[in-house]
């Protein structure tokens, strides 16, 4: 399944990198996150706590930040496995500068599904990913506000 687009936040690429390179704040944005555990520099093991349509299920793994590119780029790689089926993703993340305080971030990438998940079909699968993305974003958002409010 592919994943990819655009999303423009109200903040400059190093705010939104130092964001995204912290553990806390990612705890905070990923959607169905319940525990994420620093094993190194940039790896971490995960329990993922998710609804997909008729299904629930809770995924373990681990997620990595590979190809470092601060403040432009990076890929988010994970691999998370449960009772209902596994998920495998790679994801290109790239941060631009639109003017002095905005931040478009475009991600492109594969996520390949095996197990129960697989049989929800292209199209449930798909409104997943974009409710989850969505929530993703919104919760950025709200983490970068918080940051420039205090």
């Amino acid at each position: 399944m592919q994943l990819a687009g655009k999303y423009v936040l109200h903040a400059a690429p190093p705010k939104v990198w130092a964001a995204l390179m912290n553990p806390d704040t990612l705890a905070h944005i990923v959607p169905g996150i319940s525990r994420l555990e620093k094993t190194g520099d940039h790896t971490f093991n995960s329990i993922l706590d998710i609804k997909l349509g008729p299904v629930s299920g809770s995924f373990t793994g681990n997620l990595q930040l590979d190809d470092l590119q601060e403040p432009n780029a990076f890929t988010l790689k994970a691999q998370q496995n449960s009772k209902i089926g596994n998920a495998n993703a790679a994801v290109k993340i790239n941060l631009s500068p639109i003017g002095d305080s905005d931040t478009e971030i475009a991600f492109d990438g594969d996520v390949k599904i095996s197990g129960m998940l697989a049989s929800l079909g292209q199209r449930v699968m798909g409104g997943v990913s974009n409710t989850l993305t969505k929530q993703f974003f919104s919760n950025l958002e709200k983490e970068l506000a918080k940051t420039s409010a205090s």
